[in-house]
């Protein structure tokens, strides 16, 4: 599982264009709700460890949050092949997240 928050976030087109399954994570690390959500997070992720796991620092004017319309922190974007598939916005267990990443590691 990805620890830190890139603050250079990839582009639009960057993460439209990944292959397989990627569970995108918009938030930051000052974040009460998005600290409380690691460990649902790690524990989700560790049954699906061909997931790659992009976590983004989000924020006012960032451009990829923007695009995916994140209004709450943390917000999961689960996508497959670039598309999305499934969306959590302040996940409550790690059996939400494990039932959304099994949806797109097939």
């Amino acid at each position: 599982m990805e620890t830190a928050y890139l603050s250079q976030e990839p582009s639009r087109a960057e993460m439209d264009g990944m292959a397989g399954a990627v569970l995108l994570e918009f938030g930051t690390p000052w974040c009460g709700w998005c600290r409380g959500a690691q460990p649902k997070i790690a524990q989700a992720l560790g049954t699906h460890p061909g997931v790659q796991h992009v976590k983004v620092e989000d924020g006012s004017g960032r451009p990829l949050g923007r695009s995916y319309r994140v209004k709450l922190w943390p917000t999961l974007v689960f996508l497959r092949d670039g598309q999305e598939v499934e969306r959590l916005v302040r996940p409550q267990d790690a059996a939400e997240i494990e039932q959304a990443l099994a949806r797109i590691d097939a």
